[in-house]
């Protein structure tokens, strides 16, 4: 059977007790993309019903952002409490609505419960006011600076990852102090109502709410008046999603596609790099932003990872099976992209070590690894979001380096070298870099997570997340009366002698500058 994206839409309407026709309400079904039976019916909320939301909202933020930071803690603490202890059921949601296999669906939803942790824990530290320098010339101020809740925060979440992904946006934004309006993706609705339900029964207030349809409801949630959009999705979509914001001047983070390479020295250690490639290439059936879609490799051990990378890939496997260790392509339009690409890279010159066109079915597509690709091809250009890798051979780890940041994308890449790790790291261009390991930065809660180029730009993650979702509130308070009134219309033109003065010696040049200006400049610097 071939499946079909969930657009399918429904008009239910609903009846009182005395048989009275109420108004009809349209509902859209969320398939499972193993068998196509229906999960479950959701409302298309309208944009009048969207931009209630948000206005309600509003209400319940104005009461969450005074409530302290412990007290947010505490609320958001119960709820990581809740979502633990109901773990499997979560899980069991994720694999229905998206199908991937239940342990990769528990793995996904742990870490994200891991990052509930550390936004509450760590929200105070980062947000809280705090004391800068005020410098020579203003000593007589006290400056400090916060970061404020900006009030609702719409996030727009995709379907690969529908509990880790949005909730990096979701969590921060709630720690930082802002209600959350949240539009999950149609594939997978039933998981953002059981995370905003979960909230509700453990905070006992909608600060955090959900609105679910197609399109349009995302594109309404753009015009509803939020006070910043997080999205994720794909570079086109994002680019619609800024052009919508743009009209109300809307704030917008943008975690967009990838096309993440895999650098592999002559050093590495081999086998745990090919391991790690199929992983990041195959995990989730290749439907990861961050999963890995190309593999340079230095020549001296292409061959030897060449065969470890293959033999490794035979023994797994995508099909319905309990045991099997890849699920189906979760979006069924994404089959013809991916076929697409492998197509091309065959046409121009490229060799399927493993799978291939045919590996392409009507659900599940088979691990393909892919050689002698030519560098302007669809599948090392484009993003494929399937179980397929490029992989090629490089003279040198600076030709590995060329390659890798030849894409408009930026967002995730991997290096496994023992001697020269970091060093390669370092000159990649790409928000985040695993050394010897493989998607590790988003796991850990402190690490900022986000792309450059096609990939996106904003941060969640770790305080440049929480900061995210703020705006910076700065205080200069006067301690005592300055001994120059510099911003007064009753400064003197001895004054601005005095001060031009000042300036030669503090900042004049520092060959010349007297020893006892330096202390004074440094002092009022911090």
């Amino acid at each position: 059977m071939t499946l079909t994206d969930p657009t399918l839409e429904h008009t239910q309407t609903f009846f009182t007790p005395d048989g009275l026709a109420l108004e009809a309400e349209q509902t859209f079904d969320s398939l499972s993309p193993i068998t196509g039976d229906v999960v479950g019916t959701h409302p298309i909320h309208s944009a009048e019903e969207v931009a209630a939301a948000v206005s309600d909202a509003r209400q319940h933020a104005a009461w969450w952002a005074a409530l302290s930071f412990d007290e947010r803690a505490e609320h958001l603490t119960k709820w990581k409490g809740a979502m633990t202890r109901r773990l499997a059921q979560l899980a069991d949601l994720v694999h229905q609505e998206t199908g991937k296999p239940h342990g990769d669906a528990m793995l996904e939803a742990s870490l994200a419960i891991d990052h509930i942790a550390w936004a509450a824990g760590n929200a105070e530290k980062h947000l809280k006011r705090r004391k800068v320098p005020s410098g020579l010339l203003m000593a007589n101020q006290a400056a400090s600076v916060a970061y404020k809740p900006l009030g609702v925060v719409g996030v727009i979440g995709p379907w690969n990852y529908p509990v880790f992904t949005p909730m990096g946006s979701i969590v921060y934004a709630l720690a930082a102090g802002n209600a959350v309006v949240f539009k999950p993706s149609e594939y997978t609705p039933g998981v953002g109502a059981w995370l905003a339900r979960t909230f509700q029964e453990s905070v006992g207030r909608p600060v955090f709410t959900v609105v679910t349809g197609l399109g349009e409801t995302g594109a309404a949630l753009c015009h509803a008046g939020v006070d910043k959009v997080a999205f994720t999705g794909s570079t086109n979509t994002g680019k619609r999603v800024m052009a919508a914001c743009a009209e109300t001047l809307t704030p917008v983070v943008i975690e967009a596609g990838g096309k993440d390479s895999v650098i592999v020295d002559k050093d590495a250690d081999i086998d745990a790099a090919a391991d790690a490639a199929l992983w990041g290439a195959a995990s989730n059936a290749g439907q990861t932003c961050i999963g890995v879609e190309r593999i340079y490799v230095h020549e001296r051990v292409y061959d030897e990872f060449v065969a470890a990378l293959v033999a490794k890939a035979k023994e797994v496997r995508a099909d319905s099976s309990p045991g099997s260790q890849i699920g189906p392509i979760t979006m069924a339009s994404q089959l013809d992209v991916i076929r697409s690409h492998i197509s091309d890279a065959l046409a121009k010159g490229g060799r399927a070590l493993l799978g291939g066109v045919e590996a392409v079915g009507e659900r599940y597509v088979q691990p393909t690894i892919l050689v002698d690709v030519p560098e302007d091809s669809l599948a090392v250009q484009e993003e494929t979001f399937g179980p397929t890798v490029t992989v090629r051979k490089v003279a040198t780890m600076e030709e590995a380096i060329e390659l890798t940041n030849a894409t408009r994308y930026g967002l995730g890449s991997t290096v496994f070298s023992q001697a020269r790790g970091m060093e390669i790291a370092e000159q990649i261009r790409s928000g985040m870099t695993a050394v010897n390991g493989i998607i590790a930065f988003a796991a850990i809660p402190s690490l900022p997570f986000g792309g450059v180029g096609d990939s996106g730009f904003g941060r969640i993650h770790g305080p440049d997340g929480l900061r995210e979702f703020t705006y910076a509130k700065a205080i200069a308070r006067q301690r005592f009366k300055p001994v120059m009134a510099l911003t007064s219309f009753q400064r003197t033109e001895k004054m601005d002698g005095q001060l031009a003065q000042m300036m030669t010696m503090l900042h004049g040049g520092s060959s010349t500058l007297p020893k006892v200006a330096k202390r004074f400049r440094k002092a009022a610097n911090g």
